[in-house]
Order: C-alpha cells, then sequence, then structure tokens
C-alpha cells in the first residue's frame, strides 16, 4: 500500500485503524460501541470502588448494590446503558472529525481555466485516488466519484446537480438511521431506572405490610413506618441516576447531529464548488 496518501482511511477511521469492523462514512459498528460501553463501566466502578468502601458518600454508594440500605443491582445496568450511548456518541464524534479531513483535498488542478468535463472527469478521479486511500469510504468523494463516473451519460449541469442532490439524500437517510441505536438506548436508560424504583417501593411497602397483618402495636407500627420511608428514599434513587444519565446522553448526542449536519452542509458545498460551479463554464460555451 503507497504510504504517501495524504488521507488514509484504514488508519485514521477510529474502527477500521484498530482491526475493528467498521461501518462506512460515520456509521458506529454496535459490538464496538457495546464492548467499549463495557470497558467505560468497568473504568467508572473501579474508579468509585475505593470511594465506596468508605461508605461516607452517600452520592457514591447509591451507584453500589447491597449495604445497610439493600440497594438492588439496578444501577449497573443503568451505567451500562449510558456508557454504551457514550460509546456510540465518541467514536462516532471521531468518525465525523475523520470526514472533515477530506475537505482539505484539493482534488482540481492549480490551474484557474481549469474546466471539468468528460474529457477531464478522469484526471480528478485520478487525483483523487492518488491522495486519498479508499476515497468511496469518504462522503463526500464517494458522491464526487458517482457523478464524475457518470459524467458521459449526464447532460447538462442541472443534471449533475439533481444526481449529487439525489446521493446527498441517499447519504442523509443512511446516517438518519446510524442513530437507531443510541435512541433506543436513551428511551431504555430511565426504563430501567423506573424498575428499580418499583423494585424498591414493592420491598418496602411489602415489609411494613407484613408488619400491619402481623397486628403489631403503634410502636412497631412507628419503626416500620420509618422503616418504609427510608426504603422510599432509596428505591428513588435509581430512577434520579438514570434520569441525570439519559438528560446528559440526551445533550450530548444533540450535540453529535448537530455536528454530523454541519458535515452534509459542507458536504454539499464542497460538492458545488468543485464540481457544479466548474460545470457551469462548460454550459455557457455550449450554449454559444
Amino acid at each position: 500500500m503507497n504510504n504517501d496518501y495524504i488521507l488514509n482511511w484504514r488508519t485514521a477511521d477510529p474502527e477500521a485503524k484498530y482491526g475493528l469492523p467498521a461501518k462506512k462514512f460515520t456509521g458506529v459498528h454496535a459490538s464496538v460501541s457495546f464492548c467499549l460501553g463495557g470497558l467505560l463501566t468497568a473504568l467508572f466502578y473501579l474508579a468509585l470502588y475505593p470511594i465506596w468502601r468508605l461508605q461516607t458518600f452517600p452520592m457514591v454508594n447509591m451507584f453500589f448494590h447491597g449495604g445497610d440500605a439493600e440497594r438492588s443491582t439496578i444501577p449497573y445496568y443503568t451505567m451500562f446503558l449510558t456508557f454504551w450511548c457514550l460509546a456510540f456518541i465518541l467514536i462516532k464524534w471521531c468518525k465525523i472529525a475523520v470526514q472533515k479531513r477530506a475537505f482539505q483535498i484539493a482534488i482540481l488542478p492549480d490551474n484557474v481555466d481549469f474546466v471539468l468535463s468528460p474529457d477531464t472527469s478522469a484526471q480528478v478521479l485520478r487525483r483523487i485516488r492518488e491522495q486519498v486511500y479508499m476515497p468511496e469510504a469518504f462522503l463526500v468523494f464517494n458522491r464526487i466519484q458517482k457523478a464524475l463516473s457518470n459524467l458521459k451519460n449526464i447532460g447538462r449541469v442541472s443534471d449533475v446537480s439533481s444526481v449529487l442532490n439525489d446521493l446527498a439524500t441517499a447519504d442523509e437517510k443512511f446516517l438518519e438511521a446510524t442513530y437507531t441505536l443510541p435512541r433506543g438506548l436513551i428511551w431504555a436508560i430511565p426504563v430501567t431506572g423506573f424498575i428499580g424504583t418499583v423494585l424498591g417501593l414493592s420491598k418496602a411497602v411489602g415489609g411494613f405490610g407484613r408488619v400491619v397483618a402481623g397486628g403489631a402495636d403503634i410502636e412497631t407500627l412507628k419503626n416500620a413506618l420509618s422503616g418504609v420511608t427510608g426504603g422510599l428514599a432509596v428505591a428513588f434513587e435509581t430512577t434520579l441516576i438514570a434520569l441525570v444519565a439519559a438528560l446528559l446522553v440526551q445533550l450530548l448526542l444533540t450535540m453529535l447531529m448537530q455536528k454530523e449536519e454541519e458535515l452534509l452542509d459542507e458536504c454539499a458545498t464542497y460538492c458545488h464548488e468543485n464540481v457544479v460551479a466548474r460545470l457551469k463554464l462548460l454550459d455557457m460555451k455550449d450554449d454559444l
């Protein structure tokens, strides 16, 4: 493989450079984000474990099960889903940065009089292949290659613009579909919190019900009721963790989607400046 490439997808893509299964453009492979999410979850709990051992920080204790409050294991699942989603965001963020590096590549000759035509399109395609390894893996070069490869079969500039618009629409639909996984995870995160709360409520109320059924005196009922209120506080901890995690992930995901929209806009601008705008000169000459 030529080592003189200015941009090499195989060594730049955050999945491909480690030999991991990689999806095209900014798509993230579910298994890769799953494994990275598991690793981040483990690191998170390893960092909190020494603090949890002190048993002096309630905000840390709520992330672990057992203890005097007999907490459930639900926070473990909540945090795993959270870090799975964060892993997806991290990988996709890096992929967007890699895709944006393509805009720094000059695909047209330095000659200001250069006119893009069916006769010169092969020269442009060759320049792309000489500078970029696997150009079809880059959003913008994939569009340009498909448009220029069919340039001899396209009549006018409006037809080229239409082809690029169709490719842009297809790319937008593909990228939109890549968000199915994180959206599902963001839905599941608060659900796990609610499940933990329901389990805690049923346990606390169930214990109080057994005391009442046993015909206990007033003092015993007071003690049991105190235990119920404490159990309710513990039960709602899982919901608190889940809602805060879901809010954080949703905000980051929104920022990520904005960056990808910027990528699509920049891609359309690049195609217009380097393909459509140069073809206008050819149309004007044909009209004359």
